[in-house]
């Protein structure tokens, strides 16, 4: 297995909060483009159910009928929001498949930075489809292809940007790449919700698919900056005199960690499918003559991900100080039995009365942007620090495949909505959440002795490098 290393003098040129120039549109077209995405998915689940699957829409769709009979001799027949549901399911589980594909491809033949414009063509196509009833799965097919070129590729260049031995510049760098992801996931919904509230679902679409146009333009501007200096170098030789232990148990133990946080992926991604249709149905939402586009609550949680970053890193650190800040494993319990209570917060609103108070949802979502700092940050820092090194970039793959099988599942569950009924619904999500708190309670101990176990060796310096990276 090859690893990739920044060509000499990748750093020398720091002019973005002191960190490479290129950053800034690595970080920019990120922003752009997870605006335009979850823009877009903050409306596809209200679209579908109060407009496109509707009569005089529905007719229109190139391709549905057989798509839809694929579909039903699947999982049975499905109404509006079941469909709706299995569509989401597979749309935002297949945009977390494709990017190994994509990966792969920009490896082996065109590049990382070839893979991330084409990746943003036909993620704006697609942005663009979604503005006509007619090419809907057109342009669905379009987003998770292009999806699955432009997410990893542009995150592997974050890297090439740092010298191997630049820790501390790479952590800053993912940092302020991540900062703005977190900013378009905040800001997309709340602006494509507000467009497609006052001028119609088509143009709240229309304004996702400019600003990917936007995130395509600023890569292009960016162009030569961006790495043309990434070579291959061979595969790291292993330590002389050093054993390797059975990577196997490191292995299965972290496979058996990706697997528990696929219980906590399930209550929290359910926030922008079946909450959304909820919301639309039970909750208050005029305020002194206004209506509070539903898609705005799609951006409490992105936000809450960055304000309670330094409250939460003080509490670690008060907490690590008075010898008690909670490993890996008990982080990603505390985000499962945070996910189980954003629920059960749904479930007290539904035996509330029909009308549910604003209040109840906004700290649902509040609830989950914490319960994702919890788990999330902490499962991709496990691994890429346990995993050994000949397979850590495939084990990082994996992670994001919890994702695909997490919405799919999303989408399953979803088609229960109807049947169920909402206060049945949601208890089955805390129940689900609560699995993974107790998984977590119960494997903790044996986990981390395993991958404590199977760690190797390394030297002092090796594993200070290795723990900022």
């Amino acid at each position: 297995m090859n690893t990739y290393l920044p060509a000499e003098g990748g750093t020398s040129s720091r002019g973005f909060f002191g960190q490479p120039r290129a950053l800034a549109y690595l970080a920019f077209t990120e922003a752009w483009e997870r605006f335009s995405y979850y823009g877009m998915t903050a409306l596809l689940v209200l679209y579908m159910t109060e407009s496109l699957l509707q009569p005089g829409h529905i007719e229109h769709i190139r391709g549905f009928a057989a798509f839809r009979g694929t579909l039903e001799s699947v999982f049975g027949p499905l109404g509006n929001v079941a469909l709706a549901s299995q569509i989401y399911g597979l749309y935002t589980g297949f945009v977390y498949f494709t990017p190994v594909l994509g990966g792969w491809i920009a490896d082996r033949w065109i590049g990382a930075r070839n893979a991330v414009v084409l990746g943003a063509v036909l993620m704006s196509a697609g942005q663009i489809g979604m503005a006509f009833d007619a090419t809907f799965l057109v342009a669905l097919l379009l987003l998770i292809v292009g999806c699955g070129f432009l997410k990893g590729n542009i995150s592997t260049q974050v890297g090439t940007l740092y010298a191997p031995e630049d820790a501390v510049g790479r952590t800053r760098g993912f940092s302020i790449f991540s900062m703005g992801i977190n900013v378009g996931a905040t800001i997309g919904p709340l602006l494509c919700g507000l467009v497609a509230q006052l001028y119609g679902w088509h143009a709240g679409f229309a304004l996702a698919g400019v600003l990917m146009l936007a995130g395509l333009g600023t890569y292009l501007a960016g162009y030569r900056s961006l790495a043309d200096s990434v070579r291959r170098a061979a595969a790291p030789e292993r330590t002389e005199g050093v054993a390797e232990p059975a990577p196997w148990r490191m292995v299965a133990a972290l496979f058996a960690v990706m697997f528990i946080t696929i219980f906590q992926s399930v209550a929290y991604y359910q926030n922008s499918n079946i909450s959304l249709v909820w919301i639309h149905e039970h909750v208050k939402l005029n305020a002194l003559g206004f209506h509070v586009p539903e898609a705005w609550f799609n951006s409490i949680d992105p936000l809450v991900s960055i304000l309670a970053v330094p409250p939460l890193f003080a509490l670690w650190r008060w907490q690590g100080a008075h010898g008690g800040e909670p490993g890996e494993l008990g982080k990603i319990g505390t985000g499962a039995w945070i996910a189980c209570a954003a629920n059960l917060l749904l479930v007290a609103g539904c035996l509330s009365g029909r009308q549910v108070p604003a209040l109840v949802p906004v700290l649902y979502d509040v609830l989950l942007g914490v319960a994702f700092l919890y788990y999330w940050p902490t499962l991709l820092a496990l691994v890429s620090r346990r995993a050994p090194p000949r397979v850590r970039a495939t084990l990082m793959g994996a992670v994001f495949l919890t994702l695909f099988l997490s919405n799919l599942i999303i989408g399953a569950l979803g088609t229960l909505y109807e049947r169920l009924g909402p206060l049945a619904f949601w208890m089955l999500h805390a129940v689900i959440a609560a699995v993974g708190g107790v998984l977590a309670l119960l494997l903790g101990a044996s986990l981390h002795g395993l991958l404590d176990a199977a760690a190797p060796r390394t030297k002092p310096a090796e594993a200070s490098v290795t723990a900022e990276a």
